[in-house]
């Protein structure tokens, strides 16, 4: 059975969608972009300040799914910019440090908002 997680610690959907669903021993996120949830609206700033923003989104998420980022196996990272992969994964590493998930990274020519970087994630509850 599914369950749909919300939370209003992260931007809430854009679009017909839930920002996580919760399926057997699994949580599945949506795709963060680096919307503040206090603001609603992206930040504006480099990749790298981007991509906390991202993962701390995808941290609330997780987080009300009952889990927590450690319990992450799997991420899809989105660039818009192949130069914007390095300090990208300078801050991704800080969150990932130890036992890293398994990672995809695609570069793609725009993505919502005009943001730099999108990341999605699929943890163990």
């Amino acid at each position: 059975m599914k369950k749909i997680i919300k939370t209003t610690n992260a931007p809430a959907a854009i679009g017909p969608y839930s920002q996580a669903v919760a399926a057997g021993n699994f949580v599945f996120t949506a795709g963060q972009i680096a919307i503040s949830p206090e603001a609603n609206k992206l930040i504006h700033g480099n990749v790298a300040e981007q991509t906390k923003q991202v993962l701390e989104n995808l941290k609330a998420v997780i987080k009300a799914s009952g889990t927590k980022l450690s319990s992450v196996v799997k991420t899809t990272v989105y660039l818009t910019k192949a130069e914007d992969f390095v300090p990208m994964n300078e801050v991704y590493a800080t969150y990932f440090s130890n036992e890293p998930p398994a990672r995809v990274t695609v570069f793609v020519n725009s993505l919502p908002k005009g943001a730099l970087v999108e990341i999605d994630a699929t943890a163990e509850l």
